[in-house]
């Protein structure tokens, strides 16, 4: 139960730094940023795996590239139903998610004590 808390607090964490290090997206407070991390981790359970198996042809001929693109598109979607969290553009969008992909993989890691 701790870890889970810990990876929600870091992924709030990581958004708040891509508010931070990217300027076209802007996060009004922690709890938004709170808010914003347990709706990332329900879209990815849920929406993503399906996302990504119907574009699994694009992805392919991308070379994983359009996975990027699909984060970005769920940063983005994400923004429009959260007052308070705003993603101005696709390359926003795509720096945003990296970000946060980034930071919580690194933090997962970290915690979970893989190398």
């Amino acid at each position: 139960m701790i870890r889970l808390l810990t990876k929600w607090f870091l992924a709030a964490l990581a958004v708040m730094l891509a508010a931070y290090l990217v300027p076209g997206i802007s996060v009004t407070s922690f709890t938004v940023a709170l808010f914003v991390a347990v709706l990332m981790g329900i879209v990815n359970i849920t929406l993503k795996p399906l996302i990504l198996l119907l574009t699994l042809p694009l992805t392919i001929l991308t070379l994983g590239l359009f996975a990027f693109v699909v984060n970005a598109f769920f940063f983005w979607l994400l923004a429009r139903f959260v007052e308070g969290f705003a993603v101005d553009g696709f390359v926003a969008a795509l720096l945003g998610s990296l970000i946060v992909s980034v930071v919580t993989h690194v933090g997962s890691r970290i915690i979970s004590g893989n190398k």
